[in-house]
């Protein structure tokens, strides 16, 4: 069974502890390039071709709006090759109750017949959001995992947890 740890995460300005605060690396990433490395699993970044604003709120008002338009923003080096790939540990933000869309430009492009996705969500104490679902709907030829909420000022502290629950997840 071959896993991918595919993930998007936010470096820079972030809501954390009450306020926004600066992170050199976003809490996601923390989290995927532990479970990676404990895996043995590819890492895959899902970055925007546009970054999004420096600006905490300016990033927040983007992202509204690309989930009012459903958008898909373009992603930078699409993955080209699933071959072999039977779970994918999909980490991301909850951006206004769901994933980013650009998560779901990168789901979008890739063939998720047969695969289970297992989705790890960071976020501040919105938990999964719609997320798991959205996924089920979206998604039906996958199978989705219980997903696994992080908040993300714990993110460091959670990576021990995070790894535990991906090994459950992607070994069912």
């Amino acid at each position: 069974m071959s896993t991918l740890v595919a993930y998007f995460s936010r470096a820079g300005q972030n809501y954390g502890h009450g306020g926004v605060v600066d992170l050199p690396k976003g809490n996601t990433e923390v989290l995927a390039e532990a479970i990676a490395a404990d895996l043995g699993a590819d890492l895959f970044k899902i970055e925007t071709v546009e970054p999004y604003p420096a600006d905490y709120y300016a990033t927040t008002d983007q992202a509204k709006r690309e989930l009012r338009e459903r958008a898909r923003p373009a992603i930078q080096g699409p993955l080209s090759n699933m071959e072999g790939v039977d779970a994918i540990v999909l980490g991301y933000p909850n951006w206004w109750g769901t994933m980013p869309m650009a998560v779901r430009t990168f789901l979008d492009s890739c063939d998720l017949e047969g695969v289970t996705i297992a989705p790890l969500c960071t976020n501040e104490g919105s938990g999964m959001g719609g997320s798991e679902g959205d996924l089920r709907r979206s998604y039906p030829a996958a199978k989705v995992a219980r997903g696994l909420s992080v908040r993300g000022t714990d993110a460091a502290r959670s990576a021990g947890k995070a790894v535990a629950w991906a090994r459950k997840v992607v070994s069912a």
